[in-house]
């Protein structure tokens, strides 16, 4: 029976890990969408290639050259969040999530994403819809 036991939950915890939820587990990085430059998209893909080795410092300096070529590729903003939230960076994380959102108001898999709503905060009012860091440390 405890053998059973021990089987089941190791087995749950297995799908936990491979779900890919969680701290620590890699979020998706994002593509180039339509009309990006093609040397912000080559370096953005290059990036999204070592981010997945999680080779962090090869992934950030491509999503970095991205940004460099077209600085409102919020993708590749969204992408180096990643890297810093890997790297648990959080203030640059949470800078490059937050620029992501505001580059890219109506992407939803920038605006439901996991990683932003944990390094950012909705404004609300006026200005309603815009991420602005947040000052306290989640």
């Amino acid at each position: 029976m405890r053998a059973c036991l021990l089987a089941v939950m190791i087995a749950v915890l297995a799908i936990g890990c491979a779900s890919g939820k969680g701290k620590g587990v890699l979020e998706t990085a994002l593509s180039a969408p339509p009309g990006t430059k093609p040397e912000a998209a080559a370096a953005n893909e290059k990036g999204i290639t070592l981010f997945y080795k999680r080779q962090w410092d090869g992934a950030r300096t491509q999503f970095e050259a991205a940004i460099k070529a077209q600085p409102t590729f919020a993708e590749a903003h969204y992408n180096l969040g990643l890297v810093y939230d890997a790297l648990r960076n959080d203030r640059e994380a949470r800078k490059h999530f937050v620029e992501a959102a505001n580059l890219a108001p109506g992407n939803k898999e920038i605006w439901n994403s996991p990683p932003l709503r944990q390094h950012g905060d909705v404004i609300t009012g006026p200005k309603s819809g815009i991420f602005a860091p947040d000052d306290h440390r989640h």
